[in-house]
């Protein structure tokens, strides 16, 4: 196996993790709900995981401003451009795979 020194382990996670961003940025057409039915997360916890590992840094991040990151817009913007209302079998595919959510 390759052996990577961890500044540069980190700055190759940093550049995969901006461009996992930048792609959820430009897939508009996939919804949270079918990102959490089939992969468990959607961008909503994306941005949790942002804020929370910042906190843990001491940076102060609200939900808002994690979310802005990961959007790349405010949340009730991108709600109103692209999110659809969830259909019958998608809702009973997380209820399914994510009881008591």
């Amino acid at each position: 196996m390759t052996e990577i020194d961890d500044a540069t382990r980190t700055e190759l996670e940093a550049a995969a993790f901006r461009r996992l961003v930048q792609h959820l940025r430009e897939r508009t057409d996939v919804q949270n709900i079918d990102l959490m039915n089939l992969a468990g997360f959607c961008r909503n916890c994306l941005s949790r995981w942002y804020r929370e590992e910042a906190e843990g840094r001491g940076i102060p991040l609200p939900d808002p401003e994690a979310r802005e990151i990961v959007y790349g817009m405010p949340y009730k913007e991108w709600q109103a451009k692209h999110q659809k209302e969830a259909s019958a079998d998608q809702k009973a595919a997380f209820a399914k795979s994510n009881p008591g959510h």
